[in-house]
C-alpha cells in the first residue's frame, strides 16, 4: 500500500532535476513527525458531517519503547493493553489525523507502575508533540476560543497544552530566581471582587521570576523562602509601590536591598490628593452657585431681575463647570498643556487660589523625582515638606508626613535610577492575556501562561529546523 508521489529534488551531482517516488509510509512520518516509530496501516474515515479524517495506527521503535514516561529509562514490561489509544495530531490540508496505537504500563525501579511514554506524545496528553505546541503558540497569540475553533478541539484543552508545554519547555522554573539583582514586586487583578495575582519581575532580563495569587505578607514570603541564602544577598534592589507588605518582606528576608518607591506612584499620590482637593472646590463652587440661584428666584416677583445677579449666577455656574472638568488639565505638566487646558489653569489660578497651591504642590513634587543629584533633590523634598505642611491644606500636610517616611527609598529611587515602568507593562500583558482567555477557571492554567508569555522563552513548532518563536 504505497501513494506514488512526484515531486523534484536538485540532484548535487548531475544538476538536473528528476522524478522520484516517495512511499506513503515516508510521507506520513515526515509529516506527522513521528520518525521514531513504526506505521503499520492507515485509512480514511468521513463522519456524517462530511467530515473527512485520516487514522493512522503505529507502534514506537524498539528504542524509543517501554520507556518511563518521568525519567525516560526502559523498563520491564508490566501488562499490556489489547485496545487502541487515540492521539490527536495536527490537520493535513484540512484532514483531522487521528494516531493509534496500542499501550502497555511499565513497572520503573524509580517511579513505580506507569504507562509507558510514546515518542510522538508528551507523558500524559492525548495530542502530538506538534499539536501542543501549536496550540500553545496560536492561544499566546491570539484569544482562545478562536484556537479552540479552528483546531477542532475544547476550550479546557488549549488551556492543558498551555501548561503542559510550559512545563515541557521549562521543567525547572527556579533557575529563573539564579542571578537577581534588580527586581521589581506589584500585583495586578486577573477577576472581579478584589482577585489579585502577585508578581515579581527581573528588571535585567525584563521577565517574570515568580507569580502568585493573593498579594499579602504572606504570599511574598512564599518567593523569597524559594530562594536560597546566595539568591538572597545578590539581590541588590527591589523598586515597587509603597506598599506594607513589601516592605515587611525586605526586611525580613533581604535587608541589604535598597527598597525604591517607584516615581511614577510617588507622583500618582499627589495626583489623588489634588483630586481630592478639586472634587472639594467643585462642591463648593457648586453650593454658591445653587445658593445664588434660590437667591435670584426669590426676587421672581418683582418686574425686572437685576442684571449683575445674573451675571454673578452665570459666573459661578461657569466656574463650578470648569472645576469640575479640569481634573485631566491639573494631572498634566504645564509645559504639556494646550492652549485651552492653560486658559483654564490660569483661570483656577484667579479665582481659587488653594486649588492652585495644591497644584503647586504636586508639581514641584514631580521635579524633585526628576533630579539627578541626592543632594538637591533631599533639599527639594524637604522644601516640599514645608511648604506642604504650611499650605493650609489636609490631604497635602497627609501627603507630606507620608512622603517624609518613605524619604529613603525615594532617594534610593533617584540613585539607582530603577523605574516600576517594566514591570506596570508586564502587568498590562498579563490583562491582555486575560482578557484573550475569556477568564480563567484553573487558576494554574493562568499562571502558567503568565510564566511562559512574560519570558524568553521561545515556542518550537514544526519544520522550523529547531528554531521557535518568541509570543508577541
Amino acid at each position: 500500500k504505497t501513494i506514488s508521489i512526484l515531486y523534484f529534488v536538485n540532484n548535487t551531482k548531475k544538476h538536473n532535476k528528476e522524478k522520484e517516488m516517495v512511499p506513503a509510509v515516508t510521507l506520513l512520518k515526515k509529516s506527522l513527525s513521528v520518525n521514531d516509530s513504526v506505521i503499520d496501516n492507515f485509512n480514511f474515515s468521513e463522519d456524517e458531517y462530511g467530515v473527512t479524517s485520516l487514522h493512522v495506527y503505529l507502534h514506537p521503535r524498539k528504542s524509543h519503547s517501554n520507556r518511563c514516561p518521568v525519567c525516560g529509562k526502559r523498563c520491564p514490561v508490566y501488562d499490556r493493553s489489547l485496545i487502541y489509544h487515540k492521539w490527536r495530531g495536527l490537520d493535513l490540508g484540512g484532514i483531522m489525523v487521528e494516531l493509534f496505537s496500542h499501550t502497555q504500563r511499565v513497572c520503573c525501579k524509580e517511579h513505580g507502575i506507569k504507562t509507558a511514554s510514546v515518542p510522538w506524545s508528551y507523558p500524559g496528553s492525548r495530542f502530538t508533540k506538534d499539536f501542543d505546541m501549536t496550540a500553545t503558540f496560536l492561544a499566546m497569540s491570539i484569544n482562545k476560543k478562536v484556537t479552540a475553533e479552528y483546531l477542532r478541539c475544547d476550550w479546557h484543552t488549549i488551556m492543558r497544552c498551555i501548561s503542559r508545554a510550559r512545563s515541557v519547555l521549562e521543567p525547572d522554573i527556579k533557575k529563573r530566581y539564579d542571578g537577581l539583582v534588580n527586581i521589581g514586586i506589584d500585583e495586578t487583578s486577573y477577576r472581579k471582587g478584589h482577585n489579585y495575582v502577585t508578581t515579581v519581575v527581573n528588571h535585567d532580563t525584563n521577565s517574570i521570576v515568580w507569580c502568585a495569587p493573593g498579594h499579602s505578607t504572606e504570599v511574598l514570603s512564599k518567593f523569597f523562602e524559594e530562594l536560597s541564602d546566595e539568591q538572597r544577598k545578590s539581590i541588590q534592589s527591589v523598586s515597587g509601590d509603597g506598599a506594607k507588605w513589601i516592605d515587611a518582606c525586605i526586611e525580613k528576608y533581604i535587608p541589604q536591598a535598597k527598597r525604591c518607591v517607584d516615581a511614577f506612584h510617588v507622583v500618582a499620590w499627589a495626583t489623588e490628593c489634588l483630586d481630592e482637593l478639586r472634587k472639594e472646590a467643585w462642591r463648593d463652587a457648586y453650593t454658591d452657585f445653587k445658593t445664588k440661584s434660590r437667591e435670584l428666584n426669590r426676587k421672581r416677583g418683582k418686574p425686572k431681575k437685576s442684571d449683575s445677579a445674573s451675571a454673578q449666577l452665570n459666573e459661578a455656574k461657569h466656574l463650578a463647570a470648569e472645576i469640575k472638568t479640569s481634573a485631566y488639565t491639573l494631572g498634566k505638566a504645564p509645559e504639556n498643556l494646550k492652549k485651552n487646558q492653560a486658559a483654564k489653569l490660569e483661570m483656577i489660578a484667579n479665582t481659587n487660589p488653594k486649588l492652585f497651591r495644591g497644584y503647586k504642590l504636586k508639581e514641584q513634587l514631580r521635579l524633585a523625582l526628576k533630579l539627578s543629584d541626592i543632594k538637591d533633590a533631599k533639599a527639594e523634598l524637604k522644601s516640599f515638606f514645608w511648604r506642604a505642611t504650611h499650605s493650609r491644606i489636609q490631604v497635602f500636610k497627609e501627603l507630606a508626613h507620608k512622603i517624609r517616611r518613605h524619604e529613603e527609598h525615594i532617594l534610593n529611587t533617584i540613585e539607582t535610577k530603577l523605574s516600576n515602568a517594566r514591570v506596570e507593562s508586564i502587568n498590562n500583558k498579563i490583562k491582555l492575556f486575560i482578557r484573550k482567555a475569556y477568564g480563567f477557571r484553573n487558576i494554574q492554567n493562568m499562571l502558567d501562561m503568565i510564566l511562559l508569555g512574560c519570558s524568553n522563552i521561545l515556542i518550537p513548532l514544526p519544520n522550523r529546523g529547531g528554531k521557535g518563536l518568541k509570543v508577541a
